[in-house]
């Protein structure tokens, strides 16, 4: 009985020791497990909180490019970051004769690089306590770190907060931001 009760211990650690590790590598965003051997789009489409964005990105044209190869650190803002934004904005933006607009706000959430958390929190510490990331889009965006979070800081003075970091991916780096990152006008 006493051996028996031993080897379900065990077992139930290693199973825990196992699904633990499977979660750590394959992180849950919006519902869905992110696969690190997946592209940036292959496990974007999969994230039940990403709707809106996938489907911008689509308007928007983008899909082939993060497919690419990348390294791409994309700071992926949630549908409800997008339904934050004033009323209409969204369906604005996805007309087509709104495209331009619609790529600088997303290419604002792009950086050409593979910026892992640890990375950006140390770029910020060299910096004394700010760091300018440059985007693909144009767009400055002002990082900051407290007690562990990082923070950007749009080109309007909007502040987004990264809510879940390093969501690796075969093309790069997915940030999940609770606030959609916005150019100067």
């Amino acid at each position: 009985m006493m051996k028996s009760a031993l080897r379900n211990i065990a077992l139930a650690t290693a199973i825990s020791a196992t699904a633990f590790a499977a979660q750590a590598k394959n992180p849950m965003v919006g519902g869905a497990p992110m696969y690190p051997t997946k592209n940036i789009i292959e496990n974007a489409v999969n994230s039940e909180e990403h709707t809106t964005l996938v489907a911008a990105v689509k308007a928007g044209g983008l899909v082939g490019t993060l497919e690419g190869k990348g390294p791409f650190t994309v700071f992926a803002p949630t549908n409800e970051a997008f339904a934050a934004l004033p009323k209409g904005t969204v369906e604005t933006l996805l007309k087509p004769e709104n495209k331009a607009a619609l790529v600088k706000v997303l290419t604002c959430h792009v950086v050409a690089a593979d910026a892992m958390a640890k990375t950006v929190a140390k770029m910020i510490k060299d910096d004394g306590g700010e760091h300018d990331i440059k985007t693909v889009g144009g767009c400055v965006l002002k990082a900051k770190e407290s007690m562990g979070k990082i923070t950007l800081t749009d080109e309007m003075g909007g502040t987004a907060h990264v809510t879940i970091a390093d969501v690796k991916q075969s093309n790069g780096v997915i940030h999940v931001v609770d606030k959609v990152l916005l150019p100067k006008t």
